[in-house]
């Protein structure tokens, strides 16, 4: 891609359509399985939110890509380690088939994960906000 989606409707539409395929198909699970998170685009790829983004996931020539780790459910995180890379981002290759159900146990966790830490430490206000103007 030689420039950034500002959508994910114009990402997908950039991507070879089996990515494309599998994309759609992790963003409408996603949405199902975590309801109330928003979709757009943070980093130049798909990323997932409600009080802050809890999930990205982008197309490889290969592979799909799963990001960011999830580091506090052991059972699934064994589950996940055949697609870990040495930091713990996941990598679905694109020749093999996708575990969609997996995928949405992923999101789930994710999106509870993120919903933790946040309760634990609020978003910061930024300077214009803080001081009052």
């Amino acid at each position: 891609m030689a420039t950034r989606a500002p959508t994910v409707a114009q990402y997908l539409a950039d991507i070879p359509p089996e990515s494309a395929r599998v994309i759609r198909k992790i963003c409408g699970l996603v949405r199902k399985n975590v309801p109330g998170c928003r979709e757009a685009i943070s980093y130049g790829i798909p990323a997932f939110s409600i009080e802050r983004t809890f999930m990205y996931c982008a197309a490889f020539k290969s592979h799909i890509g799963i990001y960011p780790p999830l580091r506090d459910n052991p059972k699934l995180i064994q589950q996940l380690k055949p697609y870990a890379n040495a930091r713990g981002n996941l990598r679905f290759p694109l020749s093999a088939p996708i575990p969609y159900a997996l995928i949405a146990r992923l999101a789930k966790a994710l999106a509870k994960s993120c919903a933790a830490r946040s309760a634990k430490k609020p978003m910061k206000r930024s300077r214009k906000n803080a001081s009052g103007g």
